[in-house]
């Protein structure tokens, strides 16, 4: 008889292996080759990426990636790492992790969980937000990598989480504890990455998870619609994407009055460059240039116990 023998993947979206040119270059171009990330022609896109976009954004992004680089690699493997071992300790079963993009790998992840005999696989994206160009592309990986398998095991894939209880009691208690620390802002701000337009169009409907975390949320802490603000950041490209941007906010909230901003990313599981570069640096900036008096940015969830404790309710549903 065939023993069951569940196992958890844990996938976040990926890391260049360092803060350099080519190892930038080497994870920019497998990112953006991913049809869910770029999906425009690729005899149309192929050309601009391996010509302007590659030779010219890898020098500049690998300096920001230095700017925020730790010990163990980037921020986002680091907390993933982190994330990864606790839960392991919580839940009786073998857990790895995967990256679509990068280093480790899914199917490095995926072939050490099978070696281990598992027969049940309990997927987890680390993206709270359904979005076809995250959670779907983790399918997409995942499809390609049992390509090479004879056997395949049960998958129970957790499409989201944007409103289960315990992610958001773990967000709620994040902003208290900022709120508590710096004093309650003048504005709340919710920052989520942005995608285009055209995705939602189509009928991701990561706009509207968002909107959901946000409302659970912002009705655990009890504020006023006065009192918080949904946005969105890391456009790229030329088409327009979800808005309001969350540059374009911070740099006009001075002059309507408000001068004291705490800004927390709920999409992100674990701080990294968007967050810690773009919001915590740049963004800062803007609202501080633009006239602002306090800036602060919560940090992601990351390996709080909160939110391991979230992953084992996830996690246990599906056992």
């Amino acid at each position: 008889m065939r023993q069951d023998k569940p196992g958890v993947l844990l996938v976040n979206l990926g890391t260049p292996d360092a803060p350099t040119t080519p190892a930038v270059k080497r994870y920019l171009k497998q990112f953006l080759s991913d049809p869910r990330v770029v999906d425009a022609p690729r005899w149309l896109w192929w050309p601009v990426l391996n010509t302007v976009i590659l030779p010219f954004r890898s020098p500049r992004v690998s300096k920001l990636y230095a700017s925020v680089w730790m010990e163990g690699g980037s921020p986002l493997l680091v907390y993933s790492k982190r994330q990864r071992d606790a839960l392991a300790a919580r839940v009786d079963m073998p857990v790895e992790l995967g990256m679509s993009y990068g280093n480790p790998s899914l199917k490095s992840a995926v072939d050490k969980l099978m070696g281990q005999g598992v027969t049940r696989l309990i997927v987890l994206p680390l993206y709270p937000q359904f979005s076809c160009s995250t959670v779907a592309a983790v399918w997409d990986g995942l499809t390609t990598v049992f390509r090479g398998y004879r056997s395949l095991p049960d998958v129970q894939f957790i499409r989201d989480y944007a409103e289960h209880p315990a992610y958001i009691a773990a967000l709620k208690a994040t902003v208290e504890r900022s709120f508590e620390r710096h004093g309650q802002p003048d504005l709340l701000v919710l920052s989520f990455h942005g995608i285009p337009q055209r995705f939602a169009n189509e009928g991701d409907d990561y706009p509207q998870r968002c909107a959901d975390t946000t409302a659970a949320l912002v009705n655990a802490l009890g504020l006023r619609e006065d009192q918080y603000m949904m946005t969105f950041q890391s456009r790229f490209g030329r088409e327009p994407w979800l808005m309001p941007y969350t540059d374009k906010t911070m740099e006009g909230l001075p002059a309507k009055g408000i001068k004291h901003v705490q800004v927390m990313s709920p999409g992100f599981s674990s701080d990294c460059l968007e967050t810690l570069e773009e919001i915590s640096g740049e963004n800062c900036e803007i609202f501080m240039h633009a006239g602002g008096e306090k800036f602060e940015y919560i940090p992601a969830l990351n390996a709080d116990e909160a939110h391991i404790d979230m992953m084992v309710q996830l996690v246990d549903a599906r056992r």
